[in-house]
């Protein structure tokens, strides 16, 4: 483990800025969250790794969704005006035919 030994000024706001060295060893960057642990006089600072969010509302969906498409049932093709508009949308060609890559999982 190597060691890195930065300091930082706390501002009348009671702020500090993570020193550039600190925050590229944890990378951290801007939007990432860190965890400070106070153990006696000292403060552990360290990354927290962002947790994928769960909604029930959708999580139960995504469910019924899967069954409807394992049975078959309650499936239809989007309607031609919504698929141009989505179509329209995008700043890029889109390949409808081609095969997708990487995991898919409902």
């Amino acid at each position: 483990m190597s060691v890195i030994h930065e300091v930082a000024t706390v501002t009348s706001k009671g702020q500090i800025t993570l020193p550039k060295p600190i925050r590229q060893a944890l990378s951290i960057d801007f939007g990432s969250k860190v965890a400070f642990d106070l153990r006696g006089s000292k403060v552990i600072v360290s990354r927290v790794e962002d947790a994928p969010h769960e909604d029930p509302a959708i999580a139960s969906f995504l469910s019924l969704l899967e069954k409807d498409i394992e049975r078959g049932q309650h499936i239809a093709s989007l309607p031609q005006d919504l698929v141009k508009s989505m179509l329209a949308a995008l700043k890029r060609p889109v390949d409808l035919t081609a095969e997708i890559e990487g995991n898919v999982a409902l």
